[in-house]
C-alpha cells in the first residue's frame, strides 16, 4: 500500500494511502511513520493530517517495516499535552509525577538528561548521556524517555519541565525549524498515553525535584555515561 507525504501538527509524516493518493483510514485513523527507516508505526486521526508541500505518492517499500507503537483509545483532550501555569500545580489523586531536564556543555556539545519519576511510593531516577547534542534535544529527549517509561501505566501523568521550547513545540503549536523528527516522536509517545499533561516549572528556582533532575542531567555530561533507571529511596 502506498505512502503519501502529509503534515501532522507541524511535523512531516508518511501516511498510508491508495493508488489515487486518498488516505486509507480505519475507524477514522491512518497508519503513519515519522521517518522512512527506523520508525515505529503510529496511528493518527485522519482529521489531523493535512497536505504537505510535497504531495508525492510513494511505493510501499518507501518506508521499511516497523513494529506497532502502543495505542489506546483516548479523547481529544487526553491526546494533547497541555501547558499548565507555572507555580504549584494541583494534580489528581494517583497521578504519576515526573520532572525531566536536559543539560549541555556547549550548544551543541556533550549533552545529558535527568529524570525523577514518582509513582505512589516508588521513586525512580534516570541519568543518561546523549553524546553531542543541543540543549533543546536533551530537553525533548528527557520528556520522550519519561513517556516511553510510562507507556503501559494507566494513571494520570504529569510531566514537569523548565524548557519553554519543549512546551512550545509540543503543546502550543510553535513551528520548529529544527528537530522535527524528534518532536514528532515525542508527540506520538505522549499521545499513546491515556492522560498526560506538561507543566512548566521555573529552572534553578529551588524546586527540589527539578533541581534533582538537573543534577542527574549534569552528572551524565560530566561522567560521559548513563545510569539506566535506578530505584531511589
Amino acid at each position: 500500500m502506498p505512502w503519501k507525504s502529509m503534515m501532522l501538527r507541524g511535523s512531516q509524516v508518511f501516511a498510508r494511502c491508495g493508488a489515487d493518493g486518498a488516505l486509507v483510514a480505519e475507524g477514522g485513523r491512518v497508519e503513519i511513520r515519522y521517518r522512512r527507516t527506523g520508525s515505529k508505526a503510529y496511528q493518527a486521526a485522519a482529521r489531523n493530517l493535512e497536505p504537505a508541500a510535497d504531495a508525492t505518492v510513494y511505493p510501499d517499500d518507501h518506508c521499511d517495516g516497523a513494529e506497532p507503537a502502543p495505542a489506546r483509545a483516548k479523547t481529544a483532550a487526553r491526546a494533547k499535552a497541555k501547558e499548565a501555569a507555572s507555580g504549584p500545580a494541583s494534580h489528581p489523586e494517583g497521578a504519576v509525577i515526573v520532572y525531566a531536564d536536559g543539560a549541555c556543555s556547549g550548544n551543541p556539545g556533550p549533552a545529558g538528561l535527568g529524570i525523577v519519576l514518582i509513582d505512589g511510593d516508588r521513586r525512580e531516577e534516570l541519568s543518561e548521556f546523549l553524546g553531542t547534542a543541543t540543549n533543546n534535544i536533551a530537553e525533548l529527549t528527557g520528556i520522550l524517555r519519561a513517556a516511553e517509561r510510562l507507556r503501559d501505566r494507566e494513571a494520570p501523568i504529569r510531566i514537569h519541565t523548565d524548557s519553554q521550547y519543549s512546551i512550545g513545540v509540543l503543546a502550543k503549536g510553535w513551528k520548529a525549524k529544527k528537530n522535527q523528527a524528534l518532536i514528532g516522536e515525542v508527540k506520538a509517545a505522549l499521545e499513546a498515553l491515556d492522560d498526560v499533561t506538561l507543566h512548566y516549572v521555573p529552572g534553578h528556582a529551588g524546586v527540589a525535584l527539578n533541581e534533582r533532575a538537573d543534577e542527574l542531567a549534569r552528572a551524565a555530561v560530566v561522567a560521559r555515561k548513563s545510569s539506566g533507571w535506578v530505584r531511589a529511596r
